[in-house]
């Protein structure tokens, strides 16, 4: 978001996304209002300002918007969210009237460093769930490629979770076949023995050019998870009081990898679950998401993004913690 015209360029790429996601023209027209405040605030008030827009399309489609940038920050959050205060000499009311018009709202704002800010919009009421957990991702393509070489999956039953992350090799078209066809396998059956999931995901990528693939299955009523992988995925739980970090074990899968190995641990009520490529530094300090544990998980996989993405290869982040 470094010129006005931009903001153009995104009401007309998110009007084509309400399209797909059948949203009607008031939906519609309050994406387009969302997006036009955040990206002009962008413009007028932030450096290196971006806009991440993302769908997820389902019995109720969500259009998810998220406005990162590197500073200044805001040094009020309450005083800017008030309708008539502005630092530019407009009306005040933009970042007032993308809360009232969102479904979810969140901000962080720390500065000098920056703002984050997520505004989502569902096509419909938030259908009631037995799930125990929420979740969030950020999928970014690298630098140049239009597709992400990235993939992820989530599955819910209950009082279980099962997340699948693959990062093909290397980045573009190719990349992506083979995280898609990772995901495509988990879709089938994502809570089978994770010993048997990788086995068989093997011998299913053998047709691509591999990838980085983990799978976990979380259970928040006995508080464990279980995970299994190779290659450069990675796994950490974070709380203010717990920090650990799970490596995958050395491989490609659908290349070569050894035996498969299965990791257990216990699950700490308050931690969160981070799973990313190496899209994302793997020495990022928990330090960094500790302040943000009860916010949206969509903006602390932004938070990690914003500031420990690697900038040169497609970088993927899922969050998961429990539900309140």
């Amino acid at each position: 978001m470094d010129d006005p015209s931009r903001v153009g360029e995104a009401r007309r790429h998110v009007a084509s996304l309400c399209l797909e996601l059948g949203f009607d023209a008031v939906l519609t027209g309050q994406a387009a209002i969302i997006v036009n405040e955040l990206g002009s605030n962008l413009v007028k008030h932030a450096t290196g300002g971006q806009l991440w827009i993302g769908m997820r399309a389902g019995a109720v489609p969500e259009l998810e918007m998220l406005s990162v940038d590197d500073g200044p920050g805001i040094r009020n959050v309450d005083q800017a969210m008030q309708d008539g205060f502005s630092t530019a000499g407009s009306p005040g009311t933009g970042l007032g009237a993308v809360k009232r018009l969102a479904s979810d709202f969140d901000l962080h704002s720390e500065a000098p460093s920056g703002t984050v800010i997520l505004a989502r919009l569902r096509g419909g009421p938030s259908p009631a769930s037995a799930s125990a957990f929420r979740h969030g991702a950020i999928a970014i393509p690298a630098p140049g490629e239009r597709v992400c070489g990235d993939g992820w999956a989530l599955a819910t039953d209950g009082a279980r979770a099962a997340v699948l992350m693959a990062d093909g090799l290397g980045h573009g078209e190719f990349a992506a076949e083979a995280a898609e066809a990772a995901v495509a396998l988990f879709a089938a059956n994502p809570f089978a023995e994770l010993k048997a999931a990788m086995e068989d995901a093997h011998a299913a990528l053998r047709m691509t050019r591999g990838a980085a693939v983990t799978r976990a299955v979380l259970d928040a009523g006995d508080s464990t998870l279980a995970m299994a992988g190779a290659g450069n995925v990675a796994l950490r739980l974070v709380s203010g009081v717990y920090n650990r970090s799970v490596l995958a074990q050395n491989g490609t899968v659908g290349v070569q990898i050894r035996r498969v190995e299965e990791t257990r641990m216990a699950w700490p009520d308050h931690a969160l679950v981070v799973l990313h490529s190496d899209g994302l530094q793997s020495r990022w300090p928990p330090e960094a998401i500790v302040p943000l544990m009860a916010r949206d998980p969509s903006l602390v996989a932004a938070v990690l993004v914003r500031d420990f993405g690697r900038g040169r290869d497609d970088v993927t982040v899922v969050v998961l913690r429990r539900n309140d």
